[in-house]
């Protein structure tokens, strides 16, 4: 059949909702004797727990329950939070209790929940607690984590480790020798800043028993119903009926609502032990003191040429901050490690990378998960060899880019999985070529030598990226129609605002002879669907829309099965069209409702030897490796040496995510994503004093881009379909994001390349500019 719906520009199915206050969030929810709960949070980033008075708290009017981790069921009690992802290279795999037992390892960890029956009694109840604190010495700085002597995060720590959580050695060739032949040899050291998520929507969750069953129904904004149910079955030790989860609509997630955290477990003991729906909802001081952030990050990197400027080797170190605990292990350092390359050909390679535990919120991926890191320091590097060699920047990248006639390019790096690293397709010089000519590259050097002579400083700047997308493990997808006719999707994908119901039901369309508005998509609801992942990491489309395709492709070759048998005709006279089966060439027709009803049978008949009941069929797709992305970013920026102040003149995305389902949703994701990396460049940085408490709480203190810090962005596509799935796609959740932070650093750099400015740090705020100026002058009269 035919692809009518796959590459057009569809109209999202989510949004009437939206646009007209239909949409239907965690907070919106509203149940027969729901009680509302306040997490009370730790005050001090390190301290011992000698005791808790709640008397006062439980004697106010209106309190139901002040619950401690003395009051959790004993297997909350004996366990904390299971690592999800464990990897051998964890030394010391500090995880939270689902309270805090005895020892709180950051400001805003979780320590009781106070039941009330407004969130305004529970909060005045929540200051009526006396808590008995004994203040430990604190860590904030990861460097300075490591060193001997450093205060230690957890007082428990391991004397032979200390502050270190893992140690990940990567080493690809001989590095020695190539650097040892090298003709020059540069050095960077950069330091990557720690920022938050930051959705319009903050956590949230509703548990609701139900005193039939005696199982327990739980809402919760997330980016996994199927993860949340894994974690909540081991820690209340249930069978997987006792337990359901849906995600409803989600404002945003971009990596930490991916994680399952420590108040949700005992949010679910408390809501079965008071037999009342409970709901928390998280507040913004609290977003800013408790969901997980990312990165700071220390990076101390070399890099070998040949006299032509062709890489022959990178060493290094990373430094990773891991804050207090480890919900993801070590994802996000090793994907930020092996991630470097980039789309260039890199035969030695060798770097450790060091993650040290301190008492600030613990780290997670945000949208990119440490590609973006990864690109900064890559870039940076080719930007360095550039300046110092005294090349162009685009002719240091070309002569260094992978070849598409080298595809399945092997880049020697073992990912986290401990599978190789395969590029699968992807056309990089071409990538490049294509950016510079649109950004009209070629004319900058006019139009800056113009605006210097008029005292203007506009600078241009050059990032390529390669993402890896679509990660396993899988994703699954049942497509039924119904006994009514009707056709449904049900998914383990989560949504977040990215139009997955949109573009699942246009896949799912053109293998049924239907239009996406005739297909509903159920996501993200354990009951649902038995088996899912849920989205994070650029995945969505390359697995749940893989399953889709297989499943109703499975699902549309049952309709013909059934049809031919019941106008006894050969299943290949068989067309499927507008919801009926028809013979070809005639107006002999049933419709899916008659056929569906064929399907499940009736009563005593026999169905031996024909087709499986039921016309739905369910995929759950695998794939064997990451389809990898990329991209090619140009930034056109002025800034004003006084102030610091830059202003993106002009920002062009050259983007390849292989075969495109939805042009407009693409867009808008590499829009979004863009927007999120200009935060990261010029604006986000979570701050800390140096005995760990947080000194950015507000939005006064942390700053995110605005519709005037947003410029135009022109987005060019190109398709090289992977051969690693049925449709050739490739993820575009992360593609705006990850090479932007690079860019705009090498264009404020370039800029500002006659004061001799130097960047080597994200983000670049204009009170930094104006001091990176200042000591350059003061550098040169010195």
């Amino acid at each position: 059949m035919g692809a009518k719906w796959f590459g057009a520009s569809v109209k999202r199915k989510e949004d009437p909702a939206f646009l007209t206050g239909k949409g239907r969030y965690v907070d919106d929810i509203h149940l027969p004797g729901m009680l509302e709960v306040v997490v009370l949070r730790s005050p001090h980033p390190h301290a011992a727990i000698r005791g808790i008075d709640k008397s006062r708290a439980l004697a106010l009017p209106g309190v139901h329950a002040v619950i401690t981790h003395a009051d959790l069921p004993e297997t909350m009690r004996r366990q904390t939070v299971p690592l999800l992802v464990p990897n051998p290279a964890i030394k010391q795999p500090f995880m939270q209790y689902c309270l805090a037992k005895d020892e709180v390892c950051f400001v805003g960890e979780p320590i009781m929940l106070v039941v009330a029956e407004s969130r305004y009694i529970a909060e005045d109840a929540a200051a009526l607690v006396d808590i008995e604190f004994e203040p430990l010495p604190a860590i904030a700085d990861c460097a300075a984590a490591l060193a001997p002597g450093a205060s230690l995060a957890h007082r428990d720590a391991a004397t032979a480790h200390r502050n270190l959580a893992a140690h990940i050695p990567l080493n690809v060739g001989n590095v020695d020798a190539a650097f040892a032949g090298a003709a020059h040899i540069f050095r960077e050291k950069i330091f990557q800043h720690r920022g938050g998520p930051f959705f319009m929507e903050c956590r949230g969750m509703i548990a609701a028993p139900d005193p039939v069953t005696d199982a327990l129904t739980i809402y919760v904004s997330s980016q996994g119903s199927h993860r949340h149910k894994r974690v909540l079955l081991d820690l209340l030790d249930w069978a997987d009926h006792q337990l359901r989860i849906v995600t409803p609509d989600v404002g945003g997630g971009f990596g930490p609502k991916g994680s399952f955290y420590a108040e949700y477990g005992a949010l679910a003991a408390a809501a079965m032990n008071l037999r009342r729906p409970l709901k928390w909802i998280e507040d913004r001081k609290e977003n800013f003191v408790s969901t997980q952030q990312e990165r700071d990050q220390y990076w101390d990197m070399e890099i070998a040429v040949d006299k032509d400027a062709r890489i022959l080797g990178i060493r290094g170190q990373l430094v990773h901050d891991s804050g207090a605990y480890m919900p993801w292990g070590v994802v996000l350092p090793w994907i930020a490690a092996t991630t470097v390359p980039g789309p260039y050909v890199i035969p030695n390679f060798q770097l450790h990378v060091l993650c040290a535990f301190t008492n600030k919120v613990p780290t997670s991926p945000v949208r990119g998960a440490g590609r973006p890191e990864a690109a900064v320091t890559m870039e940076r590097l080719m930007d360095c060899i550039a300046r110092e060699m005294k090349l162009d920047r685009d002719e240091v990248r070309r002569r260094n880019f992978i070849k598409p006639e080298q595809m399945p390019y092997k880049v020697g790096i073992v990912s986290r999985d401990g599978r190789p690293v395969t590029y699968d397709s992807g056309d990089y010089p071409a990538a490049q070529a294509t950016a510079l000519a649109s950004a009209d590259v070629a004319g900058f050097a006019a139009r800056q030598a113009k605006a210097r002579a008029q005292g203007r400083y506009i600078g241009l700047g050059i990032g390529n990226a390669v993402e890896s997308t679509g990660l396993g493990p899988y994703e699954s997808a049942t497509v039924r129609v119904s006994t009514s006719g009707k056709v449904t999707v049900y998914t383990g994908a989560t949504p977040q605002g990215q139009g997955h119901k949109t573009v699942l039901a246009q896949i799912a369309a053109d293998q049924l002879g239907c239009t996406p508005d005739d297909i509903t998509v159920v996501t993200s609801d354990t009951a649902a669907t038995g088996l899912g992942v849920g989205s994070f990491a650029a995945r969505t489309a390359v697995n749940a829309g893989s399953s889709v395709h297989l499943a109703a492709k499975e699902a549309a070759d049952k309709v013909r099965r059934f049809a031919a048998a019941m106008m006894e005709v050969a299943e290949g006279d068989i067309e499927i069209e507008n919801g009926f089966a028809k013979v070809a060439g005639s107006d002999v027709k049933k419709s899916f409702r008659e056929i569906a009803a064929r399907a499940v049978g009736m009563p005593g008949f026999s169905m031996a030897g024909g087709p499986m009941p039921g016309l739905e069929a369910t995929s759950h797709f695998t794939p064997d490796q990451s389809t990898y992305a990329n991209g090619t970013h140009v930034a056109e920026v002025e800034v004003d040496p006084e102030t610091g102040e830059v202003t993106i003149l002009r920002y062009l995305v050259q983007h390849d995510c292989g075969r495109i389902i939805n042009p407009m949703v693409v867009e808008g994701q590499v829009i979004g994503g863009v927007i999120h990396g200009i935060g990261n460049a010029f604006f986000e940085r979570m701050l800390y004093d140096e005995g760990a408490q947080p000194t950015s709480t507000t939005f006064a203190d942390y700053l995110l881009p605005l519709s005037t810090d947003s410029p135009n962005i022109d987005i060019i596509h190109s398709e090289t379909p992977s051969p690693l799935n049925p449709l050739g796609l490739k993820g575009a959740g992360e593609a705006g994001t990850i090479p932007a932070i690079a860019t705009l650093l090498s264009a404020v750099e370039n800029a500002l390349e006659p004061f001799g400015v130097h960047i080597t740090e994200a983000p670049i705020t204009p009170q930094r500019i104006v001091a990176l100026l200042a000591e350059a002058k003061a550098k040169k009269a010195g």
